[in-house]
């Protein structure tokens, strides 16, 4: 008897649920491609992470215990991000660790977890086919990606399958762009700096595709790109190697 297909719960996220859908239904397309079963639950809410790093401890457990429980029935819960997936997998634990009750479950959670193109590649070994687009792109490596989840080279092995793609490296990549989830509210001076900066190093590889693998990052530095009268267009990872690149751009009209 064959294996049955790994059922997966999609965890859509606020940004993509609110701002940017196209991610969440490339998500969609590329874990059912991959061979999963995916479901998008519909009482799934925020990860937490804003009320998390506030303070608001009471409130950021609350919503855990909601997220934990609304994924317990899947073999995997996988996000188009690695800000959210970061939370669930290191800060959910942290959370619990005084509350006998609900530790062991976050930190079961938190071993079926995974950021999407790490999910991709790390444990399905998938390789995008028949995508193609002529064009060339950056990619920003973002904080909680790269430092609490280790993606790095799993979105360049996706994109590295697109053919007509070039991908330049960014210089100062692994810096932050200065978004920092509540931190570009609490400190918008410091913020718009950092970001002021990160645009001028996109702007000097001159591509024409920002990529990266986190909806808010990204929003922020579209934003900045577009106040500078730069052309170039921001797109999630995942909207492109699920070949959606020839749409909408983020902060574009759909």
């Amino acid at each position: 008897m064959a294996n049955a297909p790994p059922k997966v719960g999609l965890f859509v996220t606020c940004l993509a649920d609110l701002i940017r859908p196209r991610t969440a239904f490339a998500a969609l397309t590329l874990l059912r491609r991959a061979g999963c079963e995916v479901e998008a639950p519909a009482q799934q809410t925020c990860c937490g992470q804003p009320a998390y790093n506030s303070g608001d401890r009471g409130d950021a457990e609350r919503i855990a215990r909601n997220v934990i429980t609304t994924f317990e029935g899947y073999d995997y819960v996988v996000a188009p991000s690695g800000s959210c997936m970061g939370m669930i997998k290191l800060h959910y634990p942290e959370l619990f660790a005084d509350d006998p009750a609900w530790r062991g479950r976050a930190e079961a959670l938190a071993a079926r977890g995974f950021e999407l193109t790490s999910f991709l590649v790390d444990v399905l070994g998938y390789r995008p086919q028949g995508i193609a687009l002529a064009a060339r792109a950056t990619y920003h490596d973002t904080c909680s990606g790269l430092r609490e989840l280790g993606v790095l080279r799993q979105p360049r092995a996706l994109l590295a399958d697109v053919k007509g793609l070039e991908l330049t490296p960014l210089p100062d990549g692994e810096a932050c762009c200065g978004f920092g989830g509540t931190f570009c509210v609490k400190y918008p001076a410091i913020s718009n700096a950092i970001v002021d900066e990160k645009a001028g190093h996109i702007e000097a590889t001159k591509a024409n595709l920002l990529l990266g693998g986190d909806l808010g990052c990204l929003m922020n530095m579209a934003g900045k790109l577009h106040r500078r009268g730069s052309r170039i267009r921001a797109f999630h990872v995942a909207e492109i190697i699920a070949g959606m690149g020839e749409g909408p751009a983020i902060g574009e009209e759909p």
